[in-house]
């Protein structure tokens, strides 16, 4: 759920800036790719701290060294809230994204199944991750 948070916090604060005066935020697409940017560099960062062995876990084992993915995707994710930035890559960026989502998640349906948590806390269900899945979708589409 952090990620949806800060997806929707990040666009309200992109969003304010824009009405504050800030011309670059006036238009919901920019503060959209803000926010798209700022869930993916949030996210990101747990590839390779306190939650890294969690997000291990989540990878179904029929893929070969999880620990790899995790940290790839990791990489992918920096890339991608780079990439949504930039007016040249936005689109290119935004379907990367989209199919990174679409192939990352066996693993938010491995962990929906199993319960597994990360840093202690029960990851959403079957469910709500489909959901949030699809709005996240939504939002990486749009904001290419």
């Amino acid at each position: 759920m952090i990620p949806f948070y800060a997806l929707i916090v990040s666009f309200l604060l992109f969003k304010v800036l824009g009405l504050l005066g800030l011309s670059y935020w006036e238009g919901w697409h920019t503060a959209l790719q803000g926010a798209v940017a700022a869930m993916f560099l949030l996210t990101a960062s747990a590839h390779w701290g306190k939650s890294r062995q969690d997000l291990i876990r989540m990878v179904p084992s029929s893929f070969p060294r999880p620990d790899w993915l995790v940290t790839a995707t990791g990489w992918l994710e920096i890339a991608g809230a780079v990439g949504i930035l930039l007016p040249a890559t936005s689109r290119v960026a935004s379907i990367c994204l989209a199919l990174m989502l679409i192939a990352m998640f066996p693993a938010n349906l491995r962990a929906a199944r199993e319960g597994l948590t990360i840093r202690g806390r029960a990851t959403p269900k079957l469910l709500v991750r489909t959901l949030l899945q699809l709005v996240f979708l939504t939002a990486v589409i749009l904001a290419g």
